[in-house]
């Protein structure tokens, strides 16, 4: 079917990648999952999605980002949104760079996966806040950063950080978004 929306789920969350799936298929999409860049890669051999969505932070060292990357770069019509438990200005700015058409800080469903699909065009009328950037917002950051650069392996950020592995993984835990 030429007006068949494909769609691709990224996801090693077993059960988020489900519901999403689900939910999906009831509006009418055609889904295909990947836990893996390695799945992804071979399911792009066989298939071309016109949407994707990409977790940041897959299992192992496999980063969302290379996997919205490579997506881009075989289609580069797909429009590819990333979703993320640990989002960050950094990581959103290089996700944009590398070819997702949006960012979303989990928790997010799928009405607001949908609408990021339809809202790849910036808008200037976007509300600009007088607010400045907390030191704790700098530091988290900047701590997702090295972890980015690290492929999220917390022994390594913490010694580029310099500080002990446990205490970075106790301010990960602080911070995470649910």
């Amino acid at each position: 079917m030429e007006n068949e929306r494909r769609l691709l789920i990224v996801e090693d969350d077993l059960a988020f990648a489900r519901t999403l799936t689900r939910s999906f298929e009831r509006r009418g999409y055609v889904v295909s999952r990947a836990e893996t860049i390695d799945e992804v890669r071979s399911l792009l051999e066989t298939e071309t999605p016109n949407y994707a969505v990409v977790d940041l932070k897959l299992h192992g060292s496999n980063s969302g980002l290379a996997c919205v990357q490579m997506l881009h770069t075989h289609s580069p019509d797909m429009l590819i949104v990333v979703l993320t438990g640990f989002a960050s200005i950094n990581t959103a700015v290089e996700a944009i760079k590398l070819g997702a058409c949006q960012y979303l800080a989990k928790p997010s469903n799928t009405d607001d996966i949908e609408a990021a699909f339809g809202h790849v065009a910036g808008v200037t009328e976007v509300e600009l806040t007088n607010r400045t950037t907390s030191i704790k917002t700098l530091e988290w950051e900047h701590i997702h950063q090295v972890l980015a650069e690290t492929g999220f392996n917390i022994s390594e950020a913490a010694r580029r950080l310099g500080m002990h592995r446990r205490t970075l993984a106790r301010k990960l835990e602080k911070q995470r978004v649910k």
